[in-house]
Formats: C-alpha cells, sequence, structure tokens
C-alpha cells in the first residue's frame, strides 16, 4: 500500500503535470465504493479547472475550481496512470478526461480503490503535524503496543506497516513497546523521528524516481528492506502475524 511518503511524491508530479486543466468528462466504470452517482459526479466536476493535488492522510485529494474535491484511496493496489486521448490500462476505476485530451485513470485490480466526492474533513492530526503534547495525551490511553498505535489512523494519519518499522528503528523504540511506557523523552524524540523519516523519504523517492506517480519504493529503507538481512545497527529481525510483517532489530529499547 502507498505510504506518506508515496503519496506526498505523487501529489508533488500530479499537481505539476494537471494543475490549470480543465475536466472535459468522467467516466467511473467501477463506480461500486463511489458516494454519488456517476452522473452527479460528471455534472458537478465536468468544466471545472484542477487547482490542486494534495495528501490528505491516506489519500489524495485533486481540489476543483468550484471548490469540489475528488479523494482517492488507493487501498492496496491501487494506481494511477497519465494516458492520452483513450484509457488502456485495465482494471480502471475511474477516468479523469481532460479538455487537451490528457487524462488520469486510478486503477486497481481487487475493485477496490475509492473515489470520493466532497470527502468529510477530519479532526484527527497528520503525521507532519502531531506533536508531543498530543501524543503524550493520547498514549497516556493505551495499553496497546506502539507500532499498532502508529498504524491507526484514528490517532495519527498517514504511516503505514513500512515507515512504523523505519520510524521505529530510527528512533531505537521496539515496535512491542507498551505505549503507555514510553518515556516523555523518548516520545519527544519518536515526534522528531516521525516527520525526518517522512519527509527524507519523500526526498529519496523523488530522487531515484523524478516522475513517479505510482508504485512503493522501498530500496533506500533501512530496517523495513526484505533485501537486507542486516541494517547499519545489527542483524535485521522479521515476525509475521496474519495481516503484516514487522521489521525491527535486537537493539531497540522495549518498554513494558
Amino acid at each position: 500500500m502507498p505510504e506518506l511518503p508515496d503519496l506526498q511524491a505523487f501529489s508533488h508530479n500530479l499537481q505539476k503535470t494537471l494543475a490549470g486543466k480543465t475536466i472535459k468528462k468522467i467516466e467511473v466504470p467501477n463506480a461500486k465504493k463511489l458516494n454519488v452517482t456517476t452522473a452527479e459526479l460528471d455534472e458537478i466536476l465536468s468544466g471545472q479547472k484542477l487547482e490542486k493535488v494534495y495528501r490528505e492522510g491516506k489519500e489524495l485529494h485533486i481540489k476543483f475550481s468550484k471548490g469540489d474535491v475528488l479523494g482517492l484511496h488507493l487501498m492496496l493496489h491501487g494506481k494511477l496512470f497519465l494516458f492520452h486521448a483513450k484509457n488502456e490500462n485495465k482494471y480502471s476505476i475511474i477516468e479523469l478526461h481532460f479538455d487537451d485530451d490528457s487524462g488520469l485513470v486510478l486503477t486497481d485490480f481487487q475493485g477496490i480503490a475509492t473515489p470520493t466526492l466532497n470527502p468529510d474533513k477530519k479532526d484527527i492530526p497528520d503525521a507532519l503535524d502531531v506533536d508531543v503534547e498530543y501524543l503524550k495525551k493520547r498514549l497516556a490511553k493505551t495499553k496497546t503496543n506502539i507500532k499498532t498505535v502508529l498504524l491507526d489512523q484514528k490517532i495519527i494519519r498517514g504511516i503505514g506497516n513500512a515507515y512504523a518499522d523505519e520510524i521505529l528503528w530510527h528512533v531505537r523504540i521496539s515496535p512491542f513497546s507498551v505505549s503507555n511506557k514510553i518515556p516523555e523523552a523518548k516520545l519527544k524524540e519518536l515526534v522528531i523521528a516521525i516527520k525526518g523519516v517522512l519527509k527524507d523519504a519523500e526526498q529519496s523517492i523523488l530522487k531515484s524516481n523524478p516522475d513517479i506517480i505510482n508504485g512503493e519504493v522501498r530500496d533506500f529503507m533501512n530496517i523495513h528492506n526484505s533485501k537486507k538481512k542486516h541494517s547499519p545497527t545489527g542483524a535485521v529481525i522479521i515476525v509475521n502475524d496474519s495481516s503484516r510483517k514487522t521489521y525491527y532489530t535486537e537493539e531497540q529499547e522495549l518498554f513494558e
């Protein structure tokens, strides 16, 4: 699943390519996840100019000239592609056709990537905006392990499995640490690591893949990297559970 740095990179490149273009028509080959009818969506967005593409949590948001926003949640396997005149990509969910015959399509072979017109605003802090006081107050209420907390989009928006591992390795906290047992000094380091790791990752992705709008780049990662058996601080340990893999090292401190 694309995570915050991936989506930041996608939005950067889509903004650069699509800003200022006017929607000619919208087609929705797979409308089962759409919150309005295809006809309503087309009527509302056709003729509007695309103003901005940005990330919101784990979604991409496309803002148009009349203030309407199209949210795109890529889920596990959603991919974005640019096309000219006719979309030739398989498994299309939604197609945006512009008046210069260019287009953008969201695909998903599982059919679960989700387009939403004017998604509700959320008051949960984004990972790039979270502060120590919020985290301290929120973690005091839970005994869940810290990795699970970082992945919970109802607590912090934007972090996924790979970057939770990378952040915790960076700050040397075991992913299995009990959330409310982590000292305040470590929480301060954690907040710094969240922002630093995610921003650095975005720059690494754009440096190696300057035009990227789909896929996941992971080869620069220190710990959550299937090609590495050793991190810069020690051997990589991988734990499998029913839904995900956790990568960590023995050097990460366990608070319990």
